[in-house]
C-alpha cells in the first residue's frame, strides 16, 4: 500500500476538524516557568483519546502516521522488522525533523526469534573535542542555549550507520528499496502535521539558519501551518544517494563537505570534521537485561535494553529491583491510577537510581564499570540494601547519595542535574519472529538549529543533533574528581533513552516491546508503562494512557490534571515536594497475546500502531 492512499485509520487522524482541535491545544500551552525548564523533555501537545489496536501476525507502532503507514507497507512487502524500522525512520526524519533524523543517533535493540541483540548507534565526541567544550571563558558552565545552538554541540551522527549495520544481519528487502516511501513523500509534500506546527510556532533560534528560514518558515518569516504542504526536494536527493551507495553518502562526499562546513563556520563553531565522519563506527554490543518477578501473578520476566553508555535499562532494573524489596510495592491502582503510598516508594526507589546513575553511568570505552561490570548495579543484594534506606510510610529521604556496589575501581563526581530533551520511538514485531524496540533523537527540539543543505539551488535538507550537550558542561565536581560523563575526543554521551524487549523467563517468547521519547524522562515513561503491563495487568494502550509521574533525583513531577488534590496533599504530608506540570511522553507498545498482537500509541502525540 502507498503513503498516497491511506488506510482510513490514518485518514482519520489527519482529518481536518481533529486536526484544528489539536492545534488549538498544542497552541494553547503556555510555559510553566522554572518548573517547566527542569521536567520538561519536550513542549506539550494536547491529549487524543486512542482505542489501543489488535493485530494478528505483526504490527508497527510509530510516532506518526505517514511513518507508521511507511512501516507497514515494508512489512506488507515481506521486509524484515530491521526493514521496516529503517523505512519508518526515514519518513520521520521528513515528518518529525524537530525529534530525529538522519543526522542524529539512535539506539535499537533486536531479537530474531533466539538472539537479542544490542546496537548502537549513539553520537560520538569529534577528535578535538576537549572536557572544557562548555565551558566560558571564565571556567563556568555555559547556558544550555548557548550551548545548544550551532556547531559546538554537533556530535558525529551514527544512526544510519547503525541501521545499516542491523540490515546486514536482518534485512530482507533491498536497502534501496526502504528509501522509497521517504523518497515519494519529500518529493510530493506532506501535509505538516499539528504537532510540528505547534512546535515550530514557538520556535525562535531555527530562523537563524538560512536553509531552516527558508524551508520551514513562509517569505514573511512565519512558520508554516498545520496542513500545509511541504516539500524537501533536498533530502530527497540526499536519501536518494543514501538509497544508492549506503552510509558513505552521509559520511563521506559532498554531503559531508556540506555537513562540516555548516558545523564549522558558525559563530558558535563546532570541531567536527571529515575526518570524524569517516571514521564512525555503529558497535554490537550485548544486551543488558535483568529479571523482575511479579509476586502476583507469580511470574518471573527478563527484560533487556541498551547498556552504557545507555542509563536507561540500568535505571528500569533499579526502580524495579528497588521496589520489589520495598514492603507494599504491589500495591494495586487505586481508581485506576497509582496511590501516594505506592508513589511515594517508587519516587524513593527512583531517587536512589538517579543517585547511582549521576555517579556511575557512562561510555564504557571510558568509564570502568564500579566493581567490574554494570550488571553489580542490578545485583538483587544490592538493590535489597537499597531499599533498606526507604521508610514504606515515609517520611522521604532528605538526600540521597550513590551506593557502593563492591570495590571501586575508580571514583568520579556525581554529574551535576543537567536537561535532556526529546527523542523518537518506533517497537515492531514481523510475521517471522524478530522484534524491534528503537529509539531515536536529535536530541533537543530541532536539534542543534543547524539544517544542511548542499546548496545545489534545492529547499531543505536535514537537521543536525546537538548530543553532546548530552554530556556534563562541567568536568569535574567541586571535590576535583572527575565526572564520569564528561566530555572526551571520540566519547558517546550517557543517554536515557530506553528501548526494551520483555520476555517470559520460563518459555524465553516475546512479550513486549516498548519505549518513549521524553529525555531523563524516558525512564519513568518506560517504567511506568512496563509496570502497567507487568503489575497491574492492563492492555498496552491502557498502560501508555496511565498519568505520568517521576523525578530526576529531588521534586516529584506528576502529570498535570491527572491526579487527584487527596493524592497531593498526601504526598507532600510525607515530605516530597510536588509539582504538576504537562509530562507529554510518546510512548509506543507492543504486546504478544497467545494469537494476537495488542499495540498502543501515546494520547499526547500523533503515534499510530497499524498492522495485518
Amino acid at each position: 500500500m502507498r503513503l498516497d492512499t491511506l488506510p482510513a485509520a490514518v485518514a482519520r487522524w489527519l482529518a481536518p476538524g481533529r486536526s484544528a482541535l489539536l492545534l488549538a491545544a498544542l497552541l494553547g500551552v503556555a510555559l510553566q516557568g522554572h518548573a517547566w525548564e527542569l521536567a520538561q523533555p519536550e513542549r506539550s501537545s494536547g491529549v487524543v483519546e486512542k482505542p489501543g489496536w489488535t493485530t494478528h501476525s505483526y504490527a508497527v507502532a510509530a510516532a506518526n502516521p505517514l511513518a507508521t503507514q511507511a512501516g507497514l507497507e515494508i512489512l506488507q512487502a515481506g521486509g524484515s522488522a530491521v526493514d521496516a524500522a529503517i523505512a519508518v525512520q526515514m519518513v520521520l526524519a521528513l515528518v518529525e525533523p524537530q525529534s530525529s533524523g538522519i543526522g542524529g543517533g539512535a539506539f535499537l535493540v533486536h531479537h530474531d526469534g533466539q538472539v537479542t541483540r544490542a546496537y548502537d548507534g549513539r553520537e560520538t565526541a569529534p577528535a578535538r573535542a576537549t572536557p572544557q567544550l562548555f565551558l566560558d571563558a571564565g571556567g563556568k558552565a555555559l547556558p544550555f542555549m548557548a550551548a545548544v545552538v550551532g556547531g559546538r554541540s554537533v556530535g558525529v551522527p551514527g544512526v544510519l550507520r547503525m541501521l545499516f549495520l542491523a540490515h546486514q544481519q536482518h534485512g530482507k528487502l533491498t536497502w534501496r528499496a526502504l528509501f522509497q516511501p521517504a523518497i515519494r513523500l519529500a518529493t510530493a509534500g506532506f501535509a505538516i502535521s499539528p504537532r510540528m506546527a505547534a512546535l515550530l510556532a514557538a520556535e525562535v533560534a531555527l530562523k537563524s539558519d538560512p536553509d531552516a528560514l527558508a524551508y520551514f518558515f513562509d517569505p514573511q518569516g512565519r512558520p508554516w501551518p498545520a496542513g500545509h504542504l511541504l516539500r524537501n526536494p533536498e533530502l530527497a536527493e540526499v536519501m536518494q544517494a543514501i538509497a544508492d551507495q549506503g552510509p558513505d553518502a552521509l559520511m563521506k562526499g559532498e554531503v559531508a563537505q556540506a555537513l562540516v562546513h555548516k558545523v564549522q563556520a558558525h559563530p558558535n563553531a563546532g570541531t567536527l570534521s571529515l575526518e570524524d565522519l569517516a571514521a564512525y563506527q555503529a558497535v554490537l554490543r550485548e544486551p543488558l537485561c535483568f529479571d523482575y518477578a511479579v509476586a502476583a501473578t507469580v511470574r518471573t520476566y527478563r527484560i533487556c535494553g541498551m547498556p552504557p553508555p545507555g542509563s536507561g535499562t540500568l535505571a528500569l532494573g533499579q526502580i524495579l529491583g528497588i521496589l520489589n524489596a520495598t514492603p507494599g510495592a504491589d500495591l494495586p491502582l487505586v481508581q485506576g491510577q497509582p496511590g501516594a503510598p505506592w508513589l511515594h516508594r517508587y519516587t524513593e526507589a527512583a531517587r536512589l537510581a538517579f543517585a547511582d546513575r549521576a555517579r556511575y553511568v557512562a561510555d564504557p570505552a571510558f568509564v570502568a564499570a564500579p566493581a567490574g561490570h554494570w550488571e553489580s548495579l542490578l545485583a538483587p543484594a544490592y538493590l535489597t540494601e537499597r531499599a533498606r534506606a526507604i521508610a514504606p510510610d515515609g517520611p522521604g529521604m532528605k538526600a540521597v547519595l550513590p551506593g557502593v556496589p563492591g570495590p571501586l575501581q575508580v571514583s568520579y563526581a556525581a554529574m551535576p542535574d543537567q536537561t535532556e530533551h526529546g527523542t523518537s520511538h518506533i517497537s515492531i514485531i514481523d510475521a517471522y519472529g524478530n522484534a524491534l524496540a528503537m529509539t531515536s533523537t536529535i536530541e533537543d527540539g530541532w536539534g542543534a538549529r543547524l539544517m544542511v543543505n548542499r546548496g545545489k539551488g534545492l529547499r531543505g535538507g536535514f537537521l543536525l543533533n546537538n548530543q553532546l550537550t548530552d554530556f556534563s558542561f562541567e568536568p569535574t565536581g567541586a571535590d576535583g574528581q572527575p565526572v564520569a560523563n564528561r566530555v572526551e575526543a571520540g566519547k558517546r554521551p550517557r543517554s536515557s533513552m530506553s528501548p526494551v524487549l520483555v520476555f517470559d523467563k520460563t518459555t524465553g517468547q516475546l512479550r513486549i516491546s516498548a519505549g518513549s521519547p521524553g529525555g531523563a524522562f524516558i525512564i519513568h515513561f518506560t517504567a511506568k508503562t512496563l509496570l502497567g503491563l507487568l503489575n497491574w495487568d492492563l492492555t498496552p494502550q491502557q498502560a501508555i494512557a496511565l498519568p505520568n509521574f517521576g523525578t530526576l533525583g529531588g521534586p516529584l513531577f506528576l502529570e498535570q490534571d491527572r491526579f487527584s488534590a487527596a493524592t497531593l496533599t498526601d504526598l507532600r504530608a510525607r515530605g516530597h515536594t510536588v509539582v504538576e506540570t504537562p509530562l507529554p511522553s510518546g510512548l509506543q507498545a507492543l504486546q504478544r497475546q497467545p494469537g494476537y498482537l495488542q499495540g498502543g500509541a501515546d494520547p499526547r502525540r500523533e503515534g499510530l500502531v497499524l498492522g495485518d
